[in-house]
Order: C-alpha cells, then sequence, then structure tokens
C-alpha cells in the first residue's frame, strides 16, 4: 500500500495533451492487436457462492477453453455443495458467459464508444502501475453492459480493472448487483484475473459470488495441450 500512496504522490497529473478521446483511441487500439495475437487460450475458474442468510454455500471448478474467435466453451471439472445452487445459479452464469462470447454479443457489450459513453475522471495506481480512471455509461439497457469505472492500464493501454453494476436488472427478484472485475497480465496479454459480485435480493438477502482464474496457457502452448490431451484419449 505505502509504495503505490509513494507512486501515485510523485506520479504528474493527467496532462492536458491527454484527451479521453485519444486514451480510449489507443485502448482499442491495443486492445485489436491483442486480440489478434492471441490465437486462443485454455484456463482453469474456481466459482464459489455463498447465501449465509438461507444456509446455501456451493463451489464448482470449471475449464475453459477459448478458441481464436473469442468463443468459449466450458467443462465442470469438480462441484460440491448445494445442488440446486449449482444447477440454478452457476451453471446459470456460464450459460450467459458462453452465449455473450458469441460474436454478435461480443460486438454488442465490447467497451468501446458505440456502446459506452467514457468520461475520464484521474489516474490511479493498479498494483504497482499507473492507470487512467474512467467512468462508463452504457448507450443501451443489455444485461451484458456495466454502469460503473473501468482503470486503463496507461503502459499496456489494457482495462485492468471495472467495477459497477449491469446496465440492466438481470431480474425482478434482484434488488441491486455491484460487480468488480479484475484482470492480470500474463505475457503480452491481459486476461481475467478474479471476480466478485454481491447481490441484494428481495427474498433471499445478501449473495456473494467469486471467481477466481488460474492456469492460463496461451497461443501455441494451448494447441499442444490440446494435442497431447486428445492422443491421451486414444484408445
Amino acid at each position: 500500500m505505502l509504495h503505490a500512496l509513494i507512486l501515485l504522490a510523485f506520479a504528474p497529473p493527467v496532462s492536458s495533451a491527454v484527451s479521453a478521446s485519444d486514451i480510449v483511441a489507443r485502448m482499442l487500439h491495443a486492445d485489436s492487436e491483442r486480440a489478434a495475437a492471441l490465437k486462443g487460450y485454455v484456463g482453469t475458474r474456481r466459482y464459489t457462492f455463498e447465501n449465509k442468510r438461507v444456509g446455501k454455500r456451493a463451489e464448482m471448478t470449471v475449464r475453459v477453453v477459448c478458441d481464436e474467435s473469442g468463443a468459449k466453451t466450458f467443462e465442470v471439472i469438480s462441484e460440491s455443495g448445494s445442488g440446486f445452487v449449482r444447477k440454478r445459479v452457476l451453471r446459470k452464469m456460464i450459460d450467459a458467459e458462453q452465449e455473450a462470447s458469441r460474436k454478435g454479443e461480443r460486438e454488442q457489450t465490447r467497451i468501446e464508444p458505440r456502446n459506452y459513453d467514457f468520461h475520464l475522471t484521474g489516474t490511479d495506481v493498479m498494483n504497482g502501475r499507473r492507470a487512467y480512471v474512467f467512468e462508463i455509461a452504457p448507450r443501451t439497457e443489455n444485461k451484458f453492459l456495466i454502469r460503473g469505472r473501468i482503470w486503463v492500464d496507461a503502459e499496456d493501454f489494457a482495462i485492468a480493472r471495472i467495477e459497477g453494476q449491469p446496465a440492466k436488472n438481470p431480474s425482478f427478484w434482484i434488488k441491486s448487483v455491484r460487480v468488480v472485475q479484475q484482470y492480470g497480465r500474463s505475457g503480452q496479454f491481459w486476461l481475467p484475473a478474479a471476480n466478485e459480485s454481491h447481490a441484494e435480493a428481495r427474498i433471499f438477502g445478501a449473495t456473494d459470488v467469486a471467481i477466481q482464474y488460474f492456469d492460463y496457457v496461451v497461443g501455441e502452448q494451448k494447441a499442444n495441450l490440446q494435442q497431447t490431451r486428445d492422443e491421451g484419449r486414444q484408445p
């Protein structure tokens, strides 16, 4: 924490020559370059659900394969806890993300000027790296869009953090949802690192869902890993 405060104290303020549109343009350009270079990846996730009011808890570990187009497939490796939660909540979350990863949905939910208005509010330090902070407002009420803030890494121009709430309430039974998504560097790429969401439901009260992302294998390493697994399945 002290290191981050020192960095923030001695870092220069946002230059008036650096406009919000300049930063967003560089962010989109860098994102497109990384997307073109990323030939898909394989990763592992651990989902944890907890609602103390009704005494429900569940965990699920999932293998994720993202192909070159960005479409994702999921395979459940292990699961425990409430069967209702695993079936009606965690698997629904996975299905929703798989839907959003399809080409049409990705274009509609990408953080870019077609989908969002951007307002630069200042700078911050994320994990020892300087970042630009934007308020983002969705242009449409889409359940996959977020109203809140993003942190854009000042060196790589990658989104390092997102926090906010869905532009459209996912259900009448949900009063509010707060989401924090963090990203980390994996080689030259920025991939999801952690996600925390807190929902207040009308009947069931507070519910927390956390997702940990780990064991990434990207690009050619992914292809070699998939080939090894396929060969292992052969009789």
